[in-house]
């Protein structure tokens, strides 16, 4: 997709963008198609079908993308934000995701679904993504008059010492063969575990019953592996040779005529799929910016799209339903939870979605790591909950976090406070 100037390039990444992302949001919305709510079925009732499609949605996108990769169709060794990085954030990955996981828990849903909700009329979503969004922006831009961000205070010091370099690259390919045969043998591991997560969904009769479960997974899927291919094959046409978006903003002053038209940040031009954290920090940028062209990326167009995409199939659905806070402990939960998954979703670099989909469709170790700990933290949450509610005054907050994590076998049954329920 090669286009005769900068400007028009840069017009078809935002608008793919946001197409993509309103099929996503419309069809979210439809499915019912919910990370949070996929943990919360198999812990609180056994029920796997949300959890298969979260994995259908995986295996779907890691098929294509390793399959896309071994035909030179999409690039991800250079990607925003960068997966595949040779230093491996472990500590950050772990701890951003669990913190992320609990927030979720805590708040309802995750960035993605607070998008799909604030379209179906929930006001109280509009709250927790302005609240994700402020915290996010300043964990990675500095506070007024400062050069320090949340970050840099709170997490730099202690966290990046603990980061292990992996060489060029930390995913399984590069990791187990080197970069010579990386892309032979990402396209294997891709092929074994994208097929086996698909199996693992279809295998279920409850979920070959649903047909929501299915098409929630298979586009999802589909639309993080869209992302990929639109954003890796965009390039301006200069006297017959090919750039990329991310190498003609590099070199904007020799190929540009002017500063008119450069957007704020070149790495955000780069390769990348979905994930709705960081947009959010983004989208509150671009509004406390006056909405200055220079500060729109695909993040923030990716965030319309799916809040508008939502919106319409409420409207057509005839589901739109405006809710708000039931409580004060409802508005304290939703706070809480918000802040958390702004600090975890940065930190982890991805959500439910920006992880532990469009991350680990990269092979990327770090990935795995997140949609663990996202799962951990929220499981664990829920856990606690469950057992606080049931036992009431008994269960101190220190009895129901042990006696749930016995109850997911991280700990052995000798160690258990509470009876189980």
């Amino acid at each position: 997709m090669a286009f005769a100037d900068f400007a028009s390039a840069q017009s078809f990444l935002l608008t793919a963008g946001f197409v993509i992302a309103f099929i996503m949001g419309a069809i979210v919305n439809k499915t019912h198609f919910c990370t949070m709510g996929a943990v919360s079925d198999w812990i609180n009732m056994g029920d796997t079908g949300r959890f298969r499609a979260w994995g259908l949605a995986i295996g779907i996108a890691l098929l294509g993308v390793v399959v896309l990769e071994m035909l030179g169709m999409v690039n991800l060794n250079s990607t925003y934000p960068p997966y595949r990085n040779g230093q491996l954030i472990w500590a950050e990955n772990l701890l951003g995701s669990i913190l992320f996981g609990i927030g979720m828990t805590i708040a309802g849903g995750c960035g993605n679904k607070c998008l799909v909700r604030i379209g179906g009329g929930n006001l109280k979503s509009i709250f927790v993504f302005l609240i994700i969004g402020v915290v996010a922006y300043f964990m990675l831009n500095p506070f007024p008059g400062s050069d320090k961000t949340l970050y840099s205070v709170l997490f730099y010091p202690w966290l990046n010492p603990l980061a292990i370099n992996m060489g060029n690259s930390q995913d399984l390919g590069s990791v187990l063969a080197g970069e010579e045969h990386a892309v032979m043998v990402r396209l294997v591991i891709g092929l074994v575990l994208g097929l086996f997560l698909v199996w693992l969904a279809f295998k279920s009769k409850d979920f070959r019953s649903s047909a929501d479960f299915a098409l929630g997974g298979i586009v999802v899927g589909l639309c993080v592996l869209a992302a990929w291919y639109v954003t890796s094959n965009i390039s301006i046409d200069v006297d017959g040779q090919p750039y990329p978006l991310t190498q003609y903003y590099g070199e904007w002053d020799m190929l540009a005529e002017s500063e008119e038209g450069k957007p704020a940040m070149g790495v955000a031009l780069g390769s990348q799929s979905f994930t709705f954290i960081n947009p959010m920090g983004q989208a509150v940028g671009y509004a406390a910016g006056g909405f200055n062209a220079a500060l729109l990326t695909f993040g923030v167009m990716a965030f319309l799209g799916v809040l508008a995409g939502s919106f319409a199939w409420a409207l057509v659905s005839r589901t739109f339903r405006i809710e708000w806070f039931a409580s004060t402990s409802d508005v304290i939960n939703h706070v809480l939870g918000a802040v958390l998954m702004g600090i975890g979703g940065v930190l982890a670099m991805g959500c439910t979605v920006g992880q532990a989909i469009t991350g680990v469709s990269t092979l990327a170790i770090g990935s795995f790591l997140a949609f663990a700990g996202i799962v951990l933290g929220s499981a664990l949450t829920m856990k606690v909950q469950f057992y606080q509610m049931m036992y009431e005054d008994e269960a101190s907050f220190g009895k129901a976090l042990i006696t749930g994590l016995v109850d997911l076998k991280l700990l052995p049954e000798s160690l258990r406070k509470l009876e189980k329920v």
